[in-house]
């Protein structure tokens, strides 16, 4: 396992997918307000379109044009012939415009370990920044959700965990044909509530993000929303889309609200305030009718940080008290 350091999470709210084999989708992507966009040499790939999908990802990501983007790209599983393939030619080829590999199916912290150690040597060998690349980790069976803790720490290039709702279904021979949907039959609770929850556990006991999957009924767009605001009440960072139509709905779920990103704002200024000399020294005071505290503190930064990386202005602003 090597020590390099990732860089700084970003938002990824909306992880929209696209066919590493489809050039006009990938122009496409250029234009679409999704936090992260990852071009596809997995399923969206069939096994004759794989070595061509891989030309047209590093020439697509070498081209620029992805702005602010996360730039992505989901690599085949190591129970594949592909795997290698994928990594060397796309690192290779484009490993100075590329924010991250995401592995699929990963059952075990060694295949995490595997991956970082075949990307490390080709940055010492391309002359690239050694650690710059981030791994995305998705869990899509059973094996894999009880490994989900040393995957997580198994390099320190893992930014985020995934969850991959159909392949896991089928893992563990859930009684379902619609993705992310309640199965027959379930009619108390949430089926993927332990999921979701072993791996935000995971994600966040570790520094790292957590991604619900994605919704494939991809014309509901009201279903998208119900889904996407399970994972999000959880606390989740974001969720995949498949149709420019899911875009606005993933990227307005899991931000905050206008009114509770700028509550969250003002704590933080009243509590600096509070706690500063000019502010008496408190550790805990009123902001209206609500006495804020450290505890309040930490749980405004998550709101607040959201908030920022997600690009929000402010629109009310707390001011101390005059004398």
């Amino acid at each position: 396992m090597t020590t390099t350091q990732t860089t700084q999470l970003r938002a990824r709210r909306s992880c929209l997918a696209v066919p590493g084999s489809s050039q006009k989708f990938i122009d496409k992507a250029r234009t679409l307000p999704a936090d992260q966009v990852f071009l596809d040499l997995e399923d969206a790939c069939a096994p004759l379109a794989k070595p061509g999908a891989r030309k047209t990802i590093v020439e697509a990501l070498n081209e620029g044009g992805w702005g602010e983007r996360i730039r992505v790209v989901r690599v085949n599983d190591w129970t594949t012939e592909w795997t290698y393939r994928d990594v060397t030619e796309v690192v290779e080829g484009a490993g100075a415009n590329l924010d991250a590999i995401m592995l699929p199916k990963v059952q075990t912290a060694e295949q995490v370990v595997a991956l970082d150690l075949l990307i490390t040597q080709i940055e010492k060998a391309m002359g690239y920044e050694v650690g710059k690349i981030g791994i995305e980790a998705q869990i899509e069976n059973a094996l894999g959700l009880t490994n989900v803790n040393a995957i997580a720490t198994a390099s320190p290039r893992v930014e985020t965990i995934i969850f991959g709702p159909a392949d896991f279904m089928a893992s563990i021979n859930m009684k379902s044909l619609v993705v992310g949907e309640q199965p027959p039959g379930y009619d108390v609770g949430d089926a993927y509530h332990h999921i979701l929850m072993s791996i935000l556990m995971a994600a966040r006991a570790h520094d790292k993000q957590a991604i619900d999957g994605p919704y494939l009924q991809i014309k509901d767009v009201d279903g998208f929303r119900r889904v996407a605001g399970r994972s999000a009440a959880l606390g989740f960072d974001g969720k995949w889309v498949l149709h420019p139509g899911q875009i606005d709905a993933a990227n307005e779920t899991f931000s905050p609200r206008q009114e509770d990103y700028d509550h969250a704002e003002n704590i933080l200024d009243a509590y600096e305030y509070y706690t500063s000399e000019a502010g008496g020294k408190r550790g805990a005071a009123m902001i209206g009718d609500e006495m804020i505290d450290e505890a309040s503190r930490k749980m405004a930064l998550v709101i607040s940080g959201k908030g920022r990386a997600a690009g929000m202005q402010r629109s009310d602003r707390w001011t101390p008290p005059e004398g």
